[in-house]
């Protein structure tokens, strides 16, 4: 998860790289969850969250 503070500090090409992480870390994490329950489900909240957030910076920014 990251801080908006972190994200301000990212250029447009790294918010980029980092949405693309988030995005494939997101459908993993779903994938494993319906499978087998999560033991930390809140982590696909936070990095919905994270993605929302840069998201948001990138459209701030553009």
């Amino acid at each position: 998860m990251m801080k908006q503070k972190e994200i301000d500090q990212l250029s447009i090409e790294d918010m980029n790289d980092k949405l693309e992480e988030f995005r494939k870390k997101l459908k993993d994490l779903k994938m494993t969850h319906s499978v087998s329950p999560l033991e930390n489900p809140i982590q696909i909240r936070n990095i919905r969250r994270t993605i929302s957030r840069l998201l948001t910076a990138i459209a701030k920014n553009n």
